[in-house]
């Protein structure tokens, strides 16, 4: 920015970054600003014992279609116990009760004897990283908050009202999936800021494993007008890689292969669309499902139509990281943009940075796992941490008249 005085405006006040070479004849140009968060919350769970209804006369994109209730309330209720194959298809024009599965261990009885206390002081710890993540550069709660592991609607309004304590008013996205834990993709976004105008989920479909089919996590795609800018985002939490990381490749694979399809549609009607696809993806920048099937660059110089940039894979490549196992970090967190982002600096809002939020107090200090995400659970014993994971979070800057 060589002779420049880059003014950047926020909601509520200016700040003004000055250029080394700043000097005589300097110009001015004002930016707005947003950010883009994404978060692995770590196994957000209420302290209820769950169960889900689904009604398939709904359409699937009806945030009514499959809700979560306690799971004595469902039984009560009188409807069957589904154990078929769980499908759009399959449930058309039935009422069912689907109960949860791998969920135990997250209430009272459970083994971590997760109760009110613990649930209330994760809801804290979650609401204080939101409002901080990208708070230094725009001084400004994010506009659009991507996360998954939360487990129904219930979790998401109770983090939106610990959030308002903040000063920020968020509105939420989310569908209950077919995932066997029972947790889900869930989006917040400023009301202030964005207006929802589409949402839906998209079933990843994975393959039958001796004659049992794996249910994982849906992505979550929303559109709508972030400051009245067309924008789309999709969030992802691909199929872990317990059994390896090359036995499991296909199922990730296989979910990389739901997401570029949707993202490609869109851009099929519309070159130059904005899209961001934010998520936990359980593979590095470098893997073979984000940089071959997807189609992913990391340098804004290599992007042409038909790819898409990823900024994480230059922080990885310099060794920044989102979770640790076995003392390496990996960087499975991850916002991947349309070449709109990127390639259209006069054109609304464009891809500016995208950082890991690491401040000390998500840093576990001392121990084993010293400078691993303070998490909330060591095995069953609840340690008071945020998640295993950082978050990461871009910020989307566009220059308006003064």
């Amino acid at each position: 920015m060589n002779n420049l005085l880059l003014r950047i405006i926020f909601p509520c006040f200016f700040i003004t970054l000055y250029s080394n070479a700043y000097a005589q004849n300097s110009q001015t140009r004002n930016y707005k600003t947003a950010t883009v968060m994404f978060y692995n919350v770590e196994n957000l769970y209420d302290t209820i014992k769950s169960a889900d209804i689904i009604n398939g006369n709904l359409l699937p994109e009806d945030p009514n279609y499959q809700i979560s209730v306690p799971e004595d309330s469902a039984l009560a209720s009188g409807l069957e116990i589904y154990k078929g194959e769980l499908s759009f298809e399959k449930l058309k024009g039935k009422q069912v009760i689907r109960k949860q599965i791998l969920t135990d261990e997250f209430y009272y009885q459970g083994t971590k004897v997760w109760n009110s206390k613990k649930y209330q002081q994760k809801i804290s710890n979650l609401a204080k990283v939101i409002s901080e993540a990208g708070r230094t550069e725009t001084h400004a709660s994010p506009a659009i908050v991507g996360l998954c592991e939360v487990e129904n609607e219930h979790v998401l309004n109770d983090l939106c009202k610990e959030l308002r304590k903040k000063g920020s008013v968020y509105g939420f996205v989310h569908f209950n999936s077919f995932d066997a834990r029972g947790v889900d993709t869930g989006l917040l976004y400023d009301k202030s800021r964005f207006i929802v105008t589409g949402q839906k989920r998209l079933i990843v479909s994975l393959e039958r494993n001796s004659g049992y089919r794996e249910y994982t996590r849906d992505i979550l795609w929303v559109e709508g007008l972030l400051d009245g800018e067309k924008m789309y985002f999709f969030v992802n939490h691909w199929p872990s890689r317990r059994g390896g990381e090359q036995a499991s490749m296909p199922k990730r694979i296989k979910a990389a292969e739901v997401l570029k399809k949707a993202m490609d549609s869109i851009l099929t009607v519309n070159p130059d669309a904005k899209i961001l696809a934010m998520g936990d993806y359980n593979d590095d920048p470098t893997s073979p499902s984000i940089k071959k099937t997807i189609g992913t660059f990391s340098r804004k110089s290599d992007i042409k139509k038909g790819l898409y940039f990823n900024p994480a894979e230059q922080l990885y490549k310099k060794g920044s990281g989102t979770l640790a196992y076995q003392d390496i970090f990996s960087f499975f967190d991850q916002q991947i943009m349309s070449p709109a982002m990127v390639s259209n600096p006069n054109q609304g809002y464009q891809y500016y940075s995208m950082n890991v939020f690491s401040p000390l107090y998500l840093t576990t200090k001392e121990g084993q796992w010293k400078g691993y995400p303070f998490r909330s659970f060591s095995g069953d014993n609840y340690t008071g941490g945020y998640s295993d994971h950082f978050p990461v979070y871009t910020i989307l800057i566009k220059e308006i008249n003064p």
